[in-house]
């Protein structure tokens, strides 16, 4: 069966639906809290451009990646970054609350697709690697809560996507079927752990994959905005 088989003639009960890059543009809320914080710890700051490939495998990836980079040393080892890391996660998590969706915005066709899913009766989760503590925020800032049941965050569970842990659990939650449940994201993440998972997946092609191009992910479909996912259901 071809993926646009699949998702037209699946039964589908509910949707997954990742946050960054997929519902909300949050490239310059990033840039904005991690530059106040790097002025706050007298290094040097970064700019959008290279954050855009470093977001999506939760805060504390971001954080060690960033710091590595100004820095000129590895993510991970014994050196400055880990040194760093303690105050620079304080200063992180209190700039970012402070700021949370002030300089981000809805994608384009966000609020229709949603509706559409709505219309069909689907329960909605956000499943997101960035905290929960972020998350519900800026859901709430950009008039998006009402949408979910549920909501799940990077430290909701002991493992982050791109492990299938998030996604069953999240499955698990809305009383849903994997099976039946479709994974909207914007990364390889996304569509790894719903493979992982067994969950069909639809990929955006606007948000952040890391660098990489979005269609040579193995998806079931690619939208360019989230309005299209009707057309794409069938």
């Amino acid at each position: 069966m071809s993926s646009s088989s699949l998702l037209s003639s699946t039964p589908f009960e509910a949707a997954i639906l990742d946050l960054d890059g997929t519902l909300v543009n949050t490239l310059g809320d990033f840039a904005e809290a991690l530059n106040r914080m790097l002025a706050e710890l007298k290094l040097p700051a970064i700019e959008a451009q290279r954050i855009e490939y470093m977001v999506g495998k939760g805060s504390e990836h971001l954080l060690r990646t960033v710091l590595a980079h100004v820095l000129g040393e590895r993510p991970t080892g014994a050196g400055q970054v880990e040194s760093l890391y303690p105050a620079a996660w304080s200063s992180y998590q209190r700039h970012y609350l402070a700021i949370n969706g002030s300089y981000s915005s809805l994608y384009p066709g966000v609020l229709a697709g949603l509706d559409g899913l709505l219309a069909r009766g689907w329960r909605l989760a956000c499943l997101t690697n960035k905290p929960l503590s972020f998350a519900r925020p800026l859901l709430q800032a950009k008039g998006l809560d009402g949408y979910f049941s549920e909501v799940f965050g990077g430290d909701s569970f002991e493992r982050k996507k791109p492990h299938p842990l998030p996604l069953q659990k999240t499955c698990a939650a809305l009383r849903s079927d994997p099976g039946r449940t479709l994974m909207v994201g914007d990364s390889s993440n996304d569509a790894q752990a719903a493979r992982a998972a067994a969950c069909p997946v639809v990929l955006v092609t606007y948000g952040y994959n890391h660098g990489e191009p979005i269609r040579a992910v193995d998806a079931d479909g690619f939208v360019d905005s989230l309005d299209q996912l009707g057309a794409l259901l069938g």
